[in-house]
């Protein structure tokens, strides 16, 4: 009899003064029902400054995970990108990204392992969530032509992706690499994705909602006109308001140097004028 052999999964996480939450995600995590005799969990996660005790309260309940120190200033894509570089260190299978806002499903690591297994483990994975007090409202996935696919009653290829839940194999990886820590917050999931169609590696999301994560409702500090222009002037640059330097980087690399003048001045205008912006986000929202 055929002895069927073990795949091991690393978890690459990275976390910033949410303990609760990270402690709900990985007791999700850890009662998902999914073959166990086939697949090993490991967690890597990069505690990025946590002052709440999170990762003291994780290696509590779950002692196995890898922690990564942080400094506070990594954020979410260079603090993957530390996870990450951990975790290559051994041969991984699969390499999965979550969101420790993310709650998963208990068939969300089976459904999305189908899934690569559909198309050769050459592929990557994309679970789709949705909002917990909206029903049906999805919120975060995969791409396709700068618009969040929003049908999840079929599987599609799409253009890019959001990083809360995505199963990178190893064909993937030994391709692509880790994500660029080029990025500190936000666009580094993005690119990755951008990057993996520009290599011809295919993006397939999950059908049906993998997961419940909700958007951020606040309007970004940096156009919110009752902000001082102090603070938004400061939340512009920051990692987590809209860096133009980035963006200009991020646009330059995917769409070319013209797009990416035009985008950077109309980032400036918006810092200058976010009444006209907010506006604009209202008209659009009412209609």
């Amino acid at each position: 009899m055929e002895t069927q052999s073990t795949e091991h999964i690393a978890v690459l996480m990275t976390v910033h003064n949410r303990r609760e939450k990270t402690l709900k995600c990985l007791r999700n995590i850890s009662s998902m029902e999914f073959d166990r005799e086939k697949y090993v969990l490991e967690v890597f996660m990069t505690d990025d400054g946590c002052t709440d005790g999170t990762a003291e309260a994780i290696l509590e309940e779950f002692p196995d995970t890898h922690i990564i120190r942080g400094n506070g200033e990594l954020f979410w894509n260079r603090g993957m990108y530390a996870a990450w570089q951990e975790a290559s260190k051994r041969d991984f299978d699969h390499y999965w990204w979550v969101n420790d806002d993310t709650f998963v499903f208990q068939d969300t690591l089976s459904r999305m392992l189908a899934c690569s297994e559909d198309h050769s483990n050459s592929a990557i994975t994309v679970g789709s969530t949705i909002s917990s007090h909206e029903s049906g409202n999805v919120t975060y996935g995969g791409f396709i032509k700068g618009k969040l696919i929003t049908d999840l009653t079929i599987s599609h290829k799409c253009d890019t992706l959001n990083g809360n839940l995505v199963l990178i194999p190893r064909a993937v990886f030994s391709q692509l690499g880790t994500n660029d820590p080029y990025y500190r917050h936000s666009l580094g999931d993005m690119n990755y994705g951008l990057r993996a169609n520009e290599r011809g590696i295919d993006i397939w999301t999950v059908p049906g909602a993998c997961g419940i994560c909700d958007t951020h409702e606040h309007l970004t500090v940096w156009m919110d006109p009752r902000m001082p222009i102090n603070k938004r002037w400061h939340n512009f640059f920051s990692p987590l308001g809209n860096n133009p330097f980035e963006f200009f980087h991020y646009t330059k690399t995917h769409y070319g140097v013209l797009r990416a003048i035009v985008l950077f001045t109309s980032n400036f205008c918006h810092f200058l004028f976010p009444r006209l912006w907010t506006k604009k986000l209202q008209s659009v929202k009412n209609r």
